[in-house]
């Protein structure tokens, strides 16, 4: 059967590190208090003229060169993002753009919060599944910091900006032990947006837009309850859909979101924590970029070969989430 593998990685983060001691001097948190309940170190911020798509730009030509192709050889583009550029264009029609793509191939963007990649990646798979692609490029990006409420420490020390993408390749393959995305499983419950939103949008009117920020609002204590119950259940879901086993998964590749909901979903796939990809500590949650920054470091310091199998998987706002397996 036709499937998507994938072909190339890359990542981009801006170069400006904030540090939690600088955040100390600004809020009432310590470094200490961040990283016992989040992991995280420092954070990469956009700089004041950096827009998504410049990161996704990096991101791109990084994960092209790395699959030897040209932009040319490109015919689907999808940007994962809750921070585009602007309202219209889409990121991915700008990106087109800027790589020098010709125009006539399909590119848009996908908002699913920090699910977003992996719902991209799924989309793209069934792109190539059906024929109507044969190499996509599919990236994750986030100015997160531009939604931060810089007062509220509840939010403000998780998030970090950054890109990252792969292209899909269309391949012949079969069963578990052939390269490509085995299966997606993606979910959403739009019951549960009180917990984890921004209050904010052009649908509300003029004057509610004038009155309100539109920053990250989040209850973290039931967010996090939230996640850890619903990333266990999806791990049985996925392993289940293939008919494999915990100890067949050679890399956990999470949403970097918190250390803490990183680390039961490893004990739930039975997997010691040197075989999840954490990159939480010095990117903080890059959202929607989280997994593809993840996944080309791994990638590039020769920890993932191929013929491994991944597990990736994700959770946000919405809520939603959702997993892909890769035979990589």
């Amino acid at each position: 059967m036709t499937r998507g593998r994938i072909a190339g990685t890359g990542s981009y983060l801006p170069a400006r590190v904030l540090t939690n001691a600088e955040l100390e001097a600004r809020i009432d948190t310590s470094d200490i208090w961040i990283r016992e309940r989040t992991g995280i170190a420092q954070r990469h911020i956009a700089a004041a003229d950096e827009t998504c798509s410049d990161l996704a730009e990096h991101a791109a030509r990084a994960a092209i060169e790395a699959a030897g192709l040209n932009a040319s050889d490109i015919d689907l583009i999808i940007v994962a993002t809750s921070t585009p550029d602007q309202v219209f264009p889409s990121t991915a029609c700008r990106l087109l753009e800027r790589l020098g793509i010709p125009g006539g191939i399909p590119a848009f963007d996908l908002a699913a919060a920090c699910s977003g990649f992996v719902y991209a990646l799924d989309t793209a798979n069934r792109f190539i599944r059906t024929g109507g692609a044969s190499r996509a490029l599919v990236i994750g990006a986030e100015v997160f910091s531009r939604i931060l409420d810089w007062d509220d420490r509840g939010t403000c020390v998780l998030f970090g900006d950054g890109a990252g993408a792969v292209v899909l390749e269309a391949t012949e393959a079969e069963g578990p032990s052939g390269a490509g995305i085995l299966s997606t499983h993606l979910h959403a419950d739009g019951r549960q947006e009180p917990l984890l939103n921004v209050p904010w949008g052009v649908g509300q009117g003029y004057e509610a837009l004038a009155d309100r920020r539109g920053c990250v609002t989040m209850r973290g204590n039931e967010v996090f309850r939230v996640a850890v119950r619903t990333l266990g259940n999806l791990v049985d879901e996925t392993l289940a859909a293939n008919g494999l086993e915990r100890g067949d998964v050679d890399w956990l590749v999470p949403h970097q979101a918190n250390i803490r909901i990183m680390a039961a979903t490893a004990r739930k796939l039975g997997l010691p924590m040197e075989r999840m990809v954490s990159t939480v500590a010095e990117h903080g949650n890059t959202s929607a970029a989280s997994i593809p920054l993840a996944l080309d470091r791994a990638v590039r310091d020769g920890r993932i070969q191929r013929g491994e199998l991944l597990l990736l998987e994700a959770f946000g706002a919405g809520f939603t989430w959702g997993s892909a397996l890769v035979r990589y």
